[in-house]
């Protein structure tokens, strides 16, 4: 089995492009090119200099030796918080701008729950000196006015969603709504792994450079090039396809997805999709998807905004279904404890999203020899304001 997409961007019965017409030929321009464009010499000469140059890559793999010892297992941090912008989300933004400008568009959208999308596609559209326009939920804007703030100074006009539960869902509504509107000059860069063909193969092959640096970084390190198991948490899931993506074929190598359970998994509170969703289709991706048994989409909550999407990618859909994946849900409290152990075991501060894939180790017993890598996926400046109010900081 493979957990690739096929050419028709179907992992197993998930994925496709289940879009209306009038978006049909944006996204059939973006499909029968993408993969051509990534394979010109001169795109890859130009991504890869900026990732190194622009974004800082490669992004230490980090042995957290106080963290290994009080868990009892080998545990490196991929360092993802250490990008240009304090997140993964710059290695795609960089990947699609490019993919952009040889498409001859001129004007970018693009929807952001906690903001780190929104910024690292703000920054690239600074960088290259093209117009952005950014969706975001209200009630986003409210708990992530740091990044709201860089948005801005970045250049960017951050328009606010008002409907529905004004979170990521809603923001993704808008920006769809437009690109219809404005076909032909206007790029729309999705931020992770959603979206209908060809995005979330396009975009995990841009995140992929984060499984890529792990094998040789480990080799150099353990003198393997595969772990025992790479965790990370999952909302679309763009972190986590990209550190998945070179150990997705090899059944040795263990793969967990950390959700987040929000309140508990049956409170009414929660994004735990692999537990709580069935097959539907949103936002043009047939998926599972939080639901009411009358097909309406029910609202996700977390205390990460970055995590609470009503459904996951269609990879990390088959990766569940298939059993190739391990889903673990993680409650809010779980991932703040777990959160405030890092900072202060190993002096990171991590992002609320990080955070949840951290506190599997209090629930999650691996082997003493075991080499665990965790996607430290983005930093925690933009959620201090989250962890003050939670611990009476």
């Amino acid at each position: 089995m493979s957990y690739n997409a096929n050419s028709k961007g179907y992992y197993g019965e998930f994925g496709g492009a289940y879009i209306p017409e009038m978006l049909y030929p944006n996204c059939e321009e973006l499909r029968q090119n993408y993969i051509i464009i990534m394979q010109e010499a001169s795109f890859k000469e130009e991504f890869e200099q900026l990732l190194k140059d622009y974004v800082g890559r490669p992004t230490p793999l980090y042995f957290a030796e106080r963290l290994s010892k009080k868990y009892n297992t080998k545990i490196y941090l991929k360092r993802e918080d250490l990008c240009h912008t304090g997140a993964h989300k710059v290695n795609n933004t960089i990947g699609q701008i490019l993919m952009a400008k040889r498409l001859g568009k001129n004007r970018i959208i693009a929807e952001t729950g906690a903001g780190q999308h929104g910024v690292a596609t703000a920054t690239v559209c600074a960088l290259m000196g093209i117009k952005c326009v950014v969706y975001m939920g209200e009630i986003d804007i409210e708990r992530q006015a740091p990044n709201v703030a860089r948005m801005k100074m970045l250049g960017a006009e951050v328009r606010p969603a008002k409907s529905g539960s004004r979170t990521l869902k809603d923001a993704t509504n808008e920006a769809i709504r437009d690109w219809i509107n404005n076909p032909v000059d206007t790029h729309y860069i999705i931020g992770s792994v959603v979206g209908p063909h060809p995005y979330p193969d396009m975009v995990a092959r841009f995140q992929a450079i984060i499984s890529e640096e792990i094998k040789w970084q480990l080799k150099e390190k353990e003198g393997r090039e595969n772990p025992d198991y790479v965790v990370a948490c999952v909302g679309g899931g763009s972190n986590a396809a990209g550190a998945y993506y070179h150990f997705l074929d090899n059944e040795n190598v263990g793969i967990i997805a950390v959700e987040a359970a929000g309140k508990g998994i049956d409170s009414g509170e929660s994004a735990a999709t692999s537990a709580l969703g069935k097959v539907g289709i949103i936002h043009g991706s047939k998926t599972l998807l939080m639901q009411t048994a009358d097909g309406q989409i029910t609202e996700p909550y977390s205390i990460s905004a970055g995590l609470d999407y009503p459904g996951v990618g269609p990879m990390h859909a088959h990766l569940f279904k298939s059993g190739r994946g391990e889903f673990i849900s993680i409650t809010d409290n779980a991932a703040m404890e777990a959160g405030l152990m890092i900072s202060k075991l190993e002096g990171i501060i991590p992002a609320i999203e990080s955070s949840h894939a951290f506190a599997i180790l209090e629930e999650r017993k691996f082997n003493a020899d075991d080499i665990v890598v965790i996607n430290l996926s983005g930093r925690g400046d933009k959620d201090l304001n989250t962890y003050i109010d939670h611990f009476n900081l």
